[in-house]
């Protein structure tokens, strides 16, 4: 595929034909303003791409799409017949797609200094830190991810981790325009597998760990290892200036080692490992964690408001990178040392109570693992851990989960997460298989909110309720139907119930 023209303010139908390598019919020299999958979002000047998905077919929205002022489709089908708009005829869609939106909105990531953050665990938190650090420094900052996306001081709710292009080369030339240098967006595997993040500039990119997750759509850790691996190797349009890599996980020095022998730019980050920054002699307490922070740029006692030490390698990718991005020492470690990360992820519940109750996103076994080896080191008193896995996904990490509470934890509530159009009690039982191996007590309530009350309920001095699965989410899937439902509410409520006995 070859470049679109950019000198010109907007691309023609022609033009973008001739970069996606597609069949065109149609007038040529139409002007294309923007682009979109979204049939909602199609307007004047609009050039609207039909996906054929799984669930349903896009292309039934083109006469809507025409209606609103669309100046043509484009589509892995043959033009219909009685179609007389412009109409761009691809291979593979979802790759024209990244192609057309780049060069439609004249490639705004190389224009910005774009970070892409990949990984199993810690690539929300990361973000957030990541993102603190321009705004520190009196920038304005974009960023996408599993909670919100940001353009300065608009925040919107997240659709999804990974914005399609379309929408992700929109944002970032939105962000270009309101002054922003720097953008920060998490890269799930799956989206790059999709094209989500073709045509995108990286100059850094990130990898925080590998493990067990997704497995229902990647079938093996080798193919989950090889979609993360995009971000770094060349198959989204280019390599990345500079890759920052966690060299405590063996797929990180695997590809760190790989990356230098192809003499490219990489900063090692570790604890445990040689790196270039790294982390000695932690203290951790539920007031936050202390730390000696070593970089090329100088050392520095550090303390952060987040808990536990997963925290301190998404705080050693933030460090790393801003230091990548050319940031001063100073202004990355005062950011840092501000930030509380990202909503949902270790996060307490106040109140006036003598024991801890915390919320976090958790919903793999290697991430519960992690969050209850941070509540073991700051809790004095029992573990109280409730905790679900989701319905129609991967299935494969429900005994690990359940094995992952019941070796850390002192009583577990199983309960329902997002069942979906799932049999709860078949998730339960799937999970319960995992805590009967470890011989824990633990109850099994499918209703969360009557989970949640019981574990509060029952806490006593010095101990620490962990409501675990979903985080910052403020709903739950039951069948085909969203209800509203946010754990930090809920216990807030439990809570007060208990207070007034």
């Amino acid at each position: 595929m070859s470049d679109v023209n950019n000198s010109a303010e907007f691309a023609t139908v022609g033009e973008i034909a001739k970069a996606v390598d597609g069949k065109l019919t149609g007038n040529d020299h139409v002007v294309v303003s923007d682009v979109t999958h979204n049939s909602r979002d199609a307007k004047s000047g609009s050039l609207f791409i039909a996906i054929r998905g799984e669930l349903f077919d896009a292309h039934k929205f083109v006469p809507q799409v025409i209606e609103q002022g669309a100046v043509g489709v484009l589509s892995e089908m043959e033009r219909p017949a009685d179609f007389t708009a412009a109409w761009i005829q691809v291979a593979d869609v979802r790759c024209a797609m990244a192609v057309v939106a780049a060069a439609v909105h004249h490639h705004p990531s190389k224009e910005l200094q774009l970070v892409g953050v990949t990984g199993t665990n810690g690539k929300t938190t990361t973000a957030y830190l990541i993102a603190s650090i321009p705004e520190a420094a009196g920038e304005p900052v974009a960023m996408t991810g599993t909670v919100e996306y940001r353009l300065g001081n608009e925040r919107k709710k997240a659709g999804r981790t990974t914005p399609e292009s379309t929408d992700m080369q929109r944002l970032l030339r939105q962000a270009v325009e309101i002054g922003c240098r720097t953008a920060v967006m998490e890269a799930s595997s799956q989206a790059m597998d999709f094209h989500r993040c073709d045509e995108l500039h990286y100059a850094v990119a990130a990898f925080t760990n590998l493990t067990r997750d997704h497995l229902d759509y990647h079938k093996t850790m080798a193919n989950y290892w090889y979609a993360k691996q995009r971000l770094f190797d060349g198959r989204l349009g280019s390599r990345p200036k500079t890759s920052v890599l966690n060299v405590d996980d063996p797929y990180g020095v695997e590809l760190a080692n790989r990356l230098e022998q192809e003499g490219l730019r990489v900063i090692r980050y570790a604890v445990k490992a040689r790196a270039e920054v790294t982390a000695s002699n932690p203290e951790f307490s539920l007031d936050g964690m202390r730390f000696l922070l070593r970089t090329p740029a100088g050392e520095r006692d550090f303390h952060s408001p987040l808990v536990g030490p997963p925290h301190i390698y998404n705080t050693l990718t933030a460090v790393a990178s801003g230091l990548a991005l050319g940031y001063d020492l100073d202004v990355i470690t005062r950011a840092l040392e501000k930030c509380t990360g990202a909503p949902g992820r270790f996060e307490r519940v106040p109140h006036d109570g003598d024991f801890a109750v915390v919320v976090d996103y958790a919903h793999s076994d290697d991430a519960l693992l992690n969050v209850l080896r941070t509540a073991r080191e700051v809790t004095k008193g029992k573990i109280i851990t409730v905790f679900g896995c989701g319905g129609d996904r991967d299935a494969s990490k429900r005994a690990p989960m359940g094995e992952a509470a019941g070796l850390l934890s002192d009583v577990v509530i199983l309960t329902s997460d997002n069942p979906r159009t799932e049999n709860p009690d078949q998730i339960l039982a799937d999970a319960e298989a995992g805590i009967q191996k470890t011989g824990k007590p633990y109850e099994k309530i499918a209703d969360r909110r009557e989970a949640i009350n019981q574990a509060i309920a029952q806490a006593r001095t010095g101990d620490l309720v962990l409501i675990a699965g979903k985080g910052h989410e403020d709903y739950q899937i039951i069948g085909r139907e969203v209800f509203h439902f946010d754990d930090k509410e809920v216990a807030r409520e439990a809570l007060v119930q208990r207070s007034s006995r």
